[in-house]
């Protein structure tokens, strides 16, 4: 390896803590048995992305957490890695959004991973390498998705994980390699579509994964066979286990922190969410083995020397079913009406963004007031200043809240009511600086609330505009 100037001249850079998210809503795998005749393989039920989540709100939420269990804020990071199979837009670079809302330098180094499911710990290695000052965040998220008859779709679920990078952690990548062998036509997407499909020929499909990994695996300058934890690939239940003895591990030290059976195939965050299980765990030496479809594969190793700090959110209460998954999915929902919606110019959006996206409110340096959004004059003493940023802390408390039926919605968020249904619109009371200020926010349609309930804030999608989705907070009940 030869001598990187940018690279970190004091102790390696280790997971110095992890953060984990898969969203609320499931749908068991026997209803696809019951509609289709045959259930996903290995799978008990899988997450289900909300109308208004992607793999951009996922990332901020697995962020979030990570940030949080490391004790640091957004403000410290000095490298963003980012890695999806799925996201919003096919060009467009989606790290300028999520440092926003997470409050990243602009000056951050940022990079973005997609194309395979590698892609989750492609973001891994370079945030292990790359030269930077401050603590590296890396990302992962997905949501694949198919046709309604295909078993990929049946499979398909959806979360992100997020890992601290510091050097002299106590989690640290002690061996890693990497392998790469033609096998075209295992899993793809043709240009243009968001439909994951392949060869479907079960030998050829197994022996891409296989050969893949096991070739990554043996280029590994450690034994495997003194991990006790495997974080492998899962497309389904099922072939992570077959290529176990390729690994050099058995199937139990696959399923200790295998993700799949709850979550379904999570594609680029795969093997991160289940790493970041096994970290949470207490695991001692971790094998984490991506695969992505083409064929290649990454396996690192990965040894703690204490307790990692993570915060998970995987558990899912809302069930679904068939028919109301079809809805979530936009199968059988009509298209978004025409004319009549509220014209907000991309530019005039985009001055808003630390109010929708970090909850920026205006103090004022006369009588400390606080005012939201930070416009005009001063809410509590009436005088034209220039405000003071202030970002508010939740929770907040709600104070007033309404529910828009269906047929109630404004045309840009008839869509996304014909996939989630009614939803609630709330007046929310933020505090900063022992002062308080009021604003208005659509509640997450898992979630009802009451007037003095507390809530938190949470980034989702708002609509959809002439093509450029625009993201900003919404609210969710407190945990």
């Amino acid at each position: 390896m030869t001598d990187d100037p940018g690279r970190n001249d004091g102790p390696a850079r280790g997971i110095a803590a992890a953060g984990a998210y898969a969203p609320d809503l499931r749908i068991d795998a026997a209803s696809f048995a019951e509609v289709w005749g045959s259930a996903p393989r290995g799978i008990e039920s899988k997450s289900v992305p909300d109308a208004d989540e992607d793999a951009l709100t996922m990332a901020v939420e697995a962020a979030r957490r990570a940030l949080a269990a490391g004790d640091r804020e957004g403000a410290d990071v000095g490298f963003l890695g980012f890695g999806t199979t799925t996201p919003p837009l096919e060009e467009a670079d989606l790290t300028a959004r999520l440092g926003s809302v997470l409050g990243a330098p602009s000056t951050a180094v940022r990079q973005s991973f997609g194309a395979s499911t590698r892609a989750g710990t492609r973001a891994l290695v370079a945030g292990l390498d790359a030269g930077y000052e401050g603590a590296g965040l890396v990302v992962a998220a997905d949501c694949p998705r198919s046709e309604p008859g295909d078993d990929h779709e049946h499979a398909a679920g959806a979360g992100a994980a997020a890992f601290l990078l510091e050097p002299g952690a106590p989690a640290e990548v002690t061996a890693r390699s990497e392998y790469t062998t033609p096998y075209p036509g295992t899993r793809f997407r043709r240009a243009g579509s968001d439909s994951v499909e392949g060869l479907d020929v079960t030998s050829y499909d197994r022996g891409a994964f296989s050969e893949a990994l096991g070739g990554a695996v043996d280029g590994l300058d450690a034994d495997t066979d003194e991990v006790d934890a495997a974080a492998v690939q899962a497309p389904d239940g099922g072939i992570p286990y077959r290529a176990a003895g390729a690994l050099g591990v058995d199937a139990e030290t696959v399923g200790t922190c295998a993700t799949v059976g709850e979550l379904g195939d999570t594609g680029a965050a795969s093997v991160p969410l289940s790493l970041a299980r096994a970290l949470a765990d207490g695991h001692d030496r971790i094998l984490a083995a991506s695969f992505g479809s083409g064929a290649g594969a990454d396996a690192l190793v990965v040894e703690t020397r204490g307790t990692v700090p993570t915060d998970h959110d995987l558990d899912g209460d809302t069930d679904l079913s068939y028919t109301e998954y079809l809805q979530r999915r936009g199968e059988i929902t009509p298209d978004e009406p025409s004319g009549g919606g509220a014209y907000v110019p991309v530019p005039t959006w985009r001055r808003s963004l630390p109010q929708r996206h970090r909850l920026v409110a205006g103090q004022c340096p006369d009588c400390g007031g606080l005012t939201f959004p930070p416009e005009g004059a001063c809410g509590d003493c009436g005088v034209l200043v220039e405000f003071e940023d202030v970002p508010l802390s939740g929770p907040g408390e709600v104070r007033a809240i309404t529910t828009i039926g269906r047929g109630g919605a404004p045309p840009e968020f008839a869509e996304q009511q014909a996939r989630s249904g009614d939803f609630q619109v709330a007046i929310v009371a933020f505090e900063a600086d022992g002062e308080e200020a009021t604003a208005p926010a659509q509640v997450v349609s898992t979630a009802t609330v009451e007037a003095g309930d507390r809530v938190d804030p949470v980034v989702r999608r708002i609509y959809t505009q002439e093509g450029v989705t625009r993201y900003g907070f919404k609210l969710e009940p407190s945990a």
